[in-house]
């Protein structure tokens, strides 16, 4: 549903999309500048709002980042693109996994390219390992962090101290690569 929301004393255009499926009130700012509010069905319309005016210098922060990238390719990713990226990027993951698993040898059920638009990488409770195929185009760094902090998953699923302690065995800096990845508007974990 679009809505329109004043901050600043500027209107900005969203997307609400109520979802039974989510627990907690989420919102995205995509790299075409497009806003999107994701809420739990039972929120009322005021909630998000609210919820929005409270990210608001987040919120801008993003949509001046992104709008350095109007009307460059880099902004659009399409199915063609990831049908074209997508056996190149399991072949650098894959890659990286055996690797990295050298100092954890943890087991997993098996490693899927995705095409996403707001993850890099998950770790399923199946113990399967899931990789946006854009990662092929972060740096090196980049990429090893986000591949370490999925492999982590299969020890701790969550993001407690033990959880830290094990990707700092492999990425002893990753909380500048973390911060990096979060500050470019790309991405977070």
């Amino acid at each position: 549903m679009q809505k329109e929301i004043t901050l600043q004393n500027k209107k900005i255009p969203y997307t609400l999309h109520k979802s039974a499926r989510a627990r907690r009130m989420r919102l995205a700012v995509y790299c075409d500048g497009s806003i999107v509010l994701t809420t739990p069905s039972d929120v009322r319309e005021g909630v998000g709002e609210t919820f929005i005016s409270e990210k608001a210098q987040w919120l801008f922060s993003k949509l001046n980042f992104f709008s350095q990238f109007r009307g460059q390719p880099l902004a659009r990713f399409s199915r063609e693109d990831y049908l074209k990226y997508k056996g190149e990027a399991l072949a650098l993951v894959e890659k990286k996994i055996e690797s990295f698993n050298a100092i954890y040898h943890y087991h997993y059920n098996g490693v899927n390219i995705k095409n996403q638009k707001t993850c890099w990488g998950s770790c399923s409770k199946k113990r399967n390992l899931n990789f946006n195929y854009k990662l092929l185009f972060l740096s090196s760094k980049v990429q090893d962090y986000i591949i370490v902090h999925e492999l982590c998953h299969l020890k701790e699923f969550n993001h407690s101290r033990k959880f830290w302690a094990l990707v700092a065995q492999a990425i002893p800096d990753y909380l500048s690569i973390k911060s990096e990845l979060k500050n470019s508007g790309l991405g977070h974990f």
